[in-house]
């Protein structure tokens, strides 16, 4: 006889709960942080990452493009942070300070290699010192921070 021993594989916690509430509340935030920031038009400077300058002449279908390219980011980000927590057990367990620096990372990722390559018709940066606190700010503590609390929470 031999004997076997299972290999006991801890489970796996589950992240699509996790990459559903932490996109929808950073793109929720984020949305509305804009919205108050630069007024109602904004979805329409969303979609002209795909459209360009054609994008502000658009109407209602443009305007509900710029949304759900904002969505798709924030699930994007959420989806990011939640799978390298598979591999990086921290991730959970100090979800406040990589929260925020995730944050961090997000604010640079766009504004250094999404939108230089995307097709806005405005250009990026330089930035004056208050934008670029508000923008950190609001990437840290609205984006990168829903999006650790929501894993920490929901992927038990």
């Amino acid at each position: 006889m031999h004997a076997v021993s299972p290999a006991v594989a801890a489970p796996r916690p589950r992240i699509l709960p996790a990459i559903l509430a932490g996109g929808f509340a950073a793109g929720t935030f984020d949305l509305t942080a804009a919205f108050i920031s630069y007024g109602w038009a904004v979805p329409r400077a969303i979609a002209s990452g795909l459209l360009g300058a054609r994008s502000f002449q658009g109407g209602c279908a443009t305007w509900v493009l710029g949304v759900v390219l904002h969505f798709l980011i924030a699930f994007s980000a959420a989806t990011v942070y939640c799978l390298a927590s598979r591999k990086l057990d921290f991730l959970r367990e100090h979800f406040f300070v990589c929260g925020v620096f995730y944050g961090i990372a997000v604010f640079l990722v766009m504004n250094l290699i999404v939108l230089p390559l995307s097709a806005v018709p405005f250009k990026v940066g330089p930035f004056t010192v208050r934008t670029l606190i508000q923008g950190l700010l609001i990437h840290m503590f609205l984006i990168g921070l829903p999006i650790a609390f929501s894993l920490r929470k929901l992927s038990k």
